[in-house]
């Protein structure tokens, strides 16, 4: 696992982009290593996409099991006790970016691959990998790439690791994934840079409107101001939230982790049930003006925001997105301009708990860590859920390793060793309980292959 967290994948940034093919052609070089027999690494909108399958027969089970080997960016670099793309164990952890996000956690189910087959010779099912290099820009190419490869990506479920466990051999299976939309806000005034001497007072400084339409997209009660936004978010009753509270972590122990005293957001709603069951609006980076050491007088022509909803059942980002556009019309003053860009969408999912694949999921966690899961809805995003439920109309296992203080996104990132090797067998014993749950289709496309990939 330390060479693969060496390639610094950034998707976002185009600078990373020779690093991101080169760590698609290690994994495949990989996974062929290990045993699988056709594997093909193939071009994506932005970065590769690596397809691996053994067959077992033709009538058997099939899992396809999904990851993304791309990350986040690592700023700010300064935090960091050891640097982001040179993977170091301390204690029991590895950190690097990636570690858990989702390098570490995807390669528990290569490595369980590779000890069935040295292990056994052969799989006890049918098992595609899909590997993708553009999740953190919102898999831009993946809806496409499913739905002109449907017959040969064809399975009876999808498994994937890229979520979290309720605490130390506490394991979860993620019920919910919340949609998300990423948009860019540019707001401009003068053609160029002003003297703030000469002009201070007498235009509007763009970063000030910024900010201004900024503290405009919610109201003072922590709600998002945009006319329409809640008109189609699902509303639990008591009973389900009841059901969710017995399980899910105090508004303290969320505090803890986000290292803060305070919780902000909608009034009503635990922060579980904030991060979970309601949408939510991020102001994720703002830029402008003079950015270096010491100070310099000028009035900047420009001003950009980043922002990122997360949204719930049955919100539409493209709806969202409208509605977006159109509030920021109404509130913007005349004295700038406002454009905005869409960056990525990716529908809400939810998943059936009472799926066979659920059952094997749940006995093999209950072999490869001790301890039964817990159902949890899941803050994040993975449009893949939604793509594979909608596309090739099967159900994602949502069977996370990651710990609440492993610290995705941010700096340190790092991954529990022994939730690793607890993984492993994890994923071993799920494939074996689904081989004995014969959960195959009646209808299965047959002798679709890899080769038919494009």
């Amino acid at each position: 696992m330390k060479q693969f967290t060496r390639f610094p994948t950034i998707s976002a940034q185009s600078k990373h982009t020779r690093d991101l093919k080169n760590c698609a052609d290690w994994l495949a070089k990989h996974l062929h290593r290990i045993g699988l027999e056709q594997v093909k690494v193939i071009p994506g909108k932005h970065h590769p996409i690596v397809f691996a399958e053994s067959r077992r027969e033709p009538d058997g089970p099939t899992l396809l099991i999904y990851g993304h080997y791309d990350v986040q960016p690592v700023d700010p670099l300064q935090e960091w006790r050891s640097a982001p793309f040179e993977p170091t164990i301390r204690g029991s952890d590895l950190y690097a970016r990636g570690a858990c996000d989702d390098k570490g956690q995807m390669f528990t189910h290569v490595k369980a691959l590779e000890s069935y087959l040295r292990g056994n010779g052969t799989l006890p099912l049918n098992v595609k990998c899909l590997f993708e290099g553009e999740e953190e820009i919102g898999s831009p190419s993946l809806t496409g790439f499913i739905a002109h490869n449907k017959g040969a990506l064809a399975a009876d479920v999808a498994l994937m690791s890229d979520t979290q466990m309720l605490g130390p051999n506490r394991p979860a299976i993620s019920c919910s994934e919340r949609g998300a939309l990423g948009l860019e806000l540019e707001v401009s005034g003068p053609a160029h840079d002003l003297h703030s001497g000469n002009f201070g007072g007498a235009v509007h400084n763009p970063l000030q409107a910024l900010g201004e339409i900024t503290a405009r997209l919610h109201d003072c009660s922590g709600r998002i101001a945009i006319p329409g936004f809640y008109d189609r978010v699902r509303r639990l009753d008591e009973k389900q939230r009841d059901r969710m509270a017995e399980t899910a972590p105090s508004d303290a122990h969320i505090l803890r982790e986000a290292k803060t005293k305070t919780g902000w957001g909608e009034r009503g709603f635990t922060l579980y049930e904030r991060t979970t069951i309601r949408p939510a609006l991020t102001v994720n980076g703002l830029t402008g003006g003079y950015q270096g050491p010491g100070g310099k007088g000028i009035i900047p022509a420009r001003a950009v925001a980043k922002l990122s909803f997360r949204l719930v059942p049955d919100q539409d980002p493209r709806q969202i997105d409208q509605l977006f556009r159109e509030h920021i019309a109404r509130i913007t003053p005349p004295t700038v301009r406002a454009k905005v860009r869409t960056l990525s969408a990716a529908k809400p999912a939810v998943v059936n708990t009472h799926h066979p694949a659920m059952r094997a999921a749940a006995l093999a966690y209950r072999k490869g860590f001790g301890a039964a899961p817990v159902f949890l809805r899941s803050g994040g995003t993975i449009p893949a859920v939604s793509t594979f439920q909608e596309v090739l109309g099967i159900p994602t296992v949502l069977m996370g390793f990651a710990l609440r203080d492993d610290r995705i996104h941010a700096p340190n990132e790092k991954f529990h060793l022994p939730n690793f090797y607890n993984g492993i067998a994890t994923s071993i014993f799920f494939m074996a309980a689904m081989s004995r749950g014969r959960t195959s289709k009646a209808v299965f496309e047959r002798g679709i292959g890899v080769a038919e990939l494009s």
